[in-house]
């Protein structure tokens, strides 16, 4: 029997002072079986980066296919494409190719080393790349629960994240932009 994924759900006020974006959001979160935390965390954080009324989560691990969050056109073609993690550099040249936009987020422990060995290929493509600092996802990750409030600051490349249960504050490094 397969693994059924955990749903989240998250009570999110969103102040991105960078943007001038500020919202209440209700976000439903399926965490894969083979997610961690901290994958979790990026998405949720790439989603509060990037908000807009369109932008929505994906099928992501579950359909290859796709990116972790997407905003289709009304033709059904993606105007942005947003990936968590790290990459191919084959999957993100498709994902250039098919988007009007592609970001990409990575966050884990060795991102540095994917950077260093991608950086030439992926600086070639039309792809923003951001790194989130790894000891800070794990902070957040030790704060998830199933059903959470949370606040979510974003100003001058920082973020701010306060639960009931603690808070994080996160640096965001711009490794290339598009």
């Amino acid at each position: 029997m397969a693994l059924r994924p955990r749903i989240h759900h998250l009570d999110l006020s969103l102040s991105d002072m960078d943007r001038s974006v500020y919202d209440s959001l209700r976000l439903t979160v399926a965490l894969h079986p083979s997610e961690t935390a901290e994958r979790l965390w990026a998405r949720v954080l790439a989603y509060c980066l990037n908000a807009e009324p369109d932008l929505v989560f994906t099928r992501g691990l579950s359909e290859a296919s796709e990116p972790d969050l997407w905003v289709l056109a009304g033709d059904g073609r993606p105007e942005l494409w947003i990936e968590v993690g790290e990459p191919t550099v084959e999957r993100m040249k498709k994902a250039a190719g098919r988007a009007g936009a592609v970001r990409l987020y990575c966050f884990n422990s060795k991102a540095a080393t994917w950077w260093a060995q991608h950086e030439a290929a992926l600086r070639a493509l039309p792809v923003s790349v951001q790194r989130f600092e790894w000891p800070s996802m794990q902070a957040l990750a030790a704060l998830l629960t199933r059903t959470m409030e949370l606040s979510v600051t974003i100003s001058d490349g920082s973020i701010y994240v306060a639960t009931e249960s603690g808070e994080v504050e996160l640096s965001v490094t711009t490794l290339a932009e598009a």
